[in-house]
């Protein structure tokens, strides 16, 4: 008779998890178990900080009002990447092999452009666009016509630009 007085009431038997996970969930969690109300929050605050920031891009990072807008609800945002496709068109009464002006390169093993060793996979590129066994893979060896100097200067002035200050009207 105490119970009926002060108006609380037993529960009547554990309640299980509305999301089906096989544990008991509880009233303060709204019928949920600890993990899956924690999902919930998560999921929850993701949607906000998602919605924030496409706020801030469409309105160009500019919040005249300063409150963040509120999601209520469940919100998935799926996010996938994007990858460009190169469609090369070809005409109809042309061969894919067959370029005009350039010849074919020769299938057969790579051999040394000095003493023509065969090299296969073990062979050097030099810059001067040629293939080379261990012995001739140095520039010296092999008399090089690729100007390395040239090279490294133009590098060198590419990476480092003349900065120079504009001149002030003197007062």
């Amino acid at each position: 008779m105490e119970h009926e007085e002060t108006g609380c009431q037993a529960p009547e038997g554990p309640i299980l998890c509305i999301n089906n996970c096989g544990f008991f969930g509880s009233a303060a969690t709204m019928n949920m178990c600890s993990k899956c109300h924690k999902d919930l929050v998560l999921k929850q605050e993701q949607a906000k900080f998602a919605a924030s920031s496409i706020d801030s891009i469409v309105n160009g990072g500019n919040s005249s009002s300063g409150k963040e807008p509120i999601a209520i609800g469940n919100v998935d945002v799926v996010i996938g990447s994007v990858e460009p496709k190169t469609i090369v068109s070809e005409p109809s009464g042309a061969s894919p092999s067959t370029d005009a002006g350039e010849p074919k390169p020769k299938d057969g093993p790579s051999r040394c452009n000095t003493c023509r060793k065969r090299v296969g996979l073990t062979g050097f590129n030099c810059r001067c666009k040629n293939i080379f066994c261990a012995t001739h893979r140095y520039s010296d060896k092999h008399n090089c016509p690729f100007d390395y100097r040239t090279e490294a200067r133009d590098a060198i002035a590419k990476a480092n630009p003349v900065v120079k200050a504009d001149k002030l009207d003197k007062i």
